[in-house]
């Protein structure tokens, strides 16, 4: 790793599907005095875009083809295939940032969050976001789903439990049983790491 890249950090945000792992992302965002030192990683995704999405504000929504050849060309440092769709981290968009000294707050999958721990070690803190509860996760989820009667709530629900057991490679957990407990927790971990 250049000696550059060194001046920023990386937050490496995880949980299952429905744990809340995006609303505490953005709300690091919102927060008067983290906002001018962290930037959110927007991922390239083959996924169609949900209701109040935006392009190149959620994500990059591109094509199959598109992603193959970015991946080709390496220009995304991780990725990973969800339900049929590609996910990944656009990697000159992350180094231009820790290149500004900022900090990056990158909400990935638990390959994505070990891929980027292993290609920046020194100045990547991760964290996992745990659901209050498996009854609060499956409802989240069900609400997700465009078709509540498909295999996709079961299939959501099996990576849940095997992305919650791996919570302990995580530096962090927080329980998401309050959203501004979580917030707080989040907001600590973060100027701690950042100072």
């Amino acid at each position: 790793m250049k000696a550059d890249l060194k001046k920023g950090k990386i937050f490496v945000i995880s949980g299952p599907s429905g744990s809340g792992k995006t609303t505490l992302a953005q709300s690091l965002l919102k927060d008067r005095k983290l906002k001018k030192k962290i930037a959110r990683a927007v991922s390239f995704t083959t996924r169609p875009k949900r209701s109040g999405e935006k392009n190149r504000k959620d994500y990059f929504f591109i094509s199959q083809n598109d992603f193959k050849e970015k991946l080709k060309a390496k220009k995304i440092l991780e990725w990973t295939r969800y339900l049929g769709y590609y996910y990944g981290t656009a990697k000159d968009f992350l180094e231009s940032q820790l290149y500004k000294s900022k900090a990056i707050v990158l909400c990935l999958d638990l390959k994505g969050a070990a891929r980027i721990k292993k290609l920046y070690p020194e100045i990547t803190t991760t964290i996992f976001v745990m659901p209050a509860s498996l009854d609060e996760l499956y409802s989240r989820i069900k609400n997700r789903c465009r078709d509540p009667k498909t295999l996709e709530i079961n299939r959501r629900l099996k990576l849940a439990s095997r992305e919650v057991r791996a919570k302990k490679r995580y530096d962090h957990v927080i329980v998401n049983e309050d959203l501004e407990t979580a917030v707080r927790q989040l907001k600590g971990i973060i100027n701690i790491n950042l100072n």
